[in-house]
């Protein structure tokens, strides 16, 4: 496994370079990721903004905002918190085993003090029931990369006043507060490893990460950029990351909308418009995952007549799973007909 501590601390940059690196870096071995960055907000690639974030505290605030490529919610981040991302081969992994995935972090937070962590939910991580990491998942071509948080050392009171709790969450009662079911990792470690700063908690889970003692021993592992990588990427951050009409998108005026959890799933929103009885357009929004692009869904629906039974010989030709994991057929029927 190879690895990579990126420099920058703005998020928009830092999503730019895990991009690129998971579309051009060389594959023989895995990849490894580090990054930390000034305070931002996050939000998964199928979200809405306006229902998930307090947009006024974030302006007053200066804190940055961008969207990822991949789905899950919407995470906040501060100097305190350790972004981690694996890259690999699509075969080397099943999309959505986050368990799988975040066993050798798991692994090495335990060595640090940590022994009560474990993964639970769709894609988190726990100490006795209260979360520290939020994971993702991306898959494109023939590879795919899951990213994380690691909260270090987070201002909790910050992550509150920004996070809208949504209705759906509180009324299953899987989030009744933001604070409440948060952690910091850095009391949960021993002495020795609760750090002054991030990076220095960073460099200390490499090398748990690689079971050696000093960084001399796997300097062969550090994956360097070349210069027309640093073009690449400052050109990929400012037409996606740095960009209003990719945070935020553009979407018509819609006639029906209705939004759902769903175990397994996550919370799912459709919003339809239609004319002369088909469909115009057709939005999912969520913190859902999906290992293809959920746009490749609504574009199979666009233009089908909105009825029932046109919309389920649609679903029933494709495997809908793939766009919106673990929802089925009549979950997504009934999402548009209930």
């Amino acid at each position: 496994m190879r690895y990579y501590i990126m420099p920058s601390r703005d998020i928009r940059r830092n999503l730019a370079t895990e991009e690129y690196l998971m579309d051009h870096a060389p594959l023989d071995e895995p990849l490894l990721l580090l990054y930390i960055q000034n305070p931002c907000v996050i939000i998964g690639r199928n979200q809405n903004v306006y229902e998930e974030i307090d947009l006024t505290y974030l302006r007053e605030q200066n804190i940055t905002l961008t969207r990822r490529i991949s789905g899950g919610g919407a995470v906040y981040d501060d100097l305190g918190n350790l972004s981690f991302s694996f890259v690999s081969r699509k075969g080397d992994v099943t999309f959505g085993d986050y368990q799988g995935v975040t066993t050798p972090i798991l692994n090495a937070l335990k060595e640090m003090g940590a022994k009560d962590v474990y993964a639970g939910g769709r894609n988190d991580l726990y100490h006795k029931g209260r979360k520290f990491s939020g994971n993702a998942m991306y898959s494109k071509n023939d590879r795919t990369y899951s990213h994380g948080t690691l909260m270090y050392d987070v201002d909790l009171d910050v992550l509150q006043q920004i996070l809208t709790v949504n209705k759906e969450k509180i009324a299953s009662k899987a989030t009744p507060s933001v604070r409440k079911n948060v952690t910091n990792l850095k009391p949960l470690l021993t002495p020795d490893y609760q750090t002054n700063t991030t990076e220095a908690f960073r460099d200390q889970l490499i090398l748990q990460l690689y079971h050696v003692d000093t960084f001399s021993k796997i300097k062969d592992k550090v994956l360097r950029l070349s210069a027309e990588d640093e073009r690449e990427i400052e050109a990929l951050f400012r037409k996606k990351y740095a960009n209003t009409d990719w945070i935020f998108g553009k979407s018509p005026a819609f006639e029906l909308k209705n939004r759902v959890r769903i175990p397994k799933v996550g919370i799912v929103e459709v919003q339809v418009a239609t004319k002369e009885g088909r469909i115009s357009h057709i939005r999912f929004l969520g913190d859902f995952f999906g290992s293809l692009p959920v746009s490749e869904l609504e574009k199979k629906l666009c233009g089908k007549a909105f009825r029932y039974q046109a919309i389920s010989d649609v679903l029933n030709t494709l495997t809908l799973s793939d766009y919106i994991l673990h929802l089925t057929n009549e979950e997504c029927l009934s999402l548009l007909f209930s």
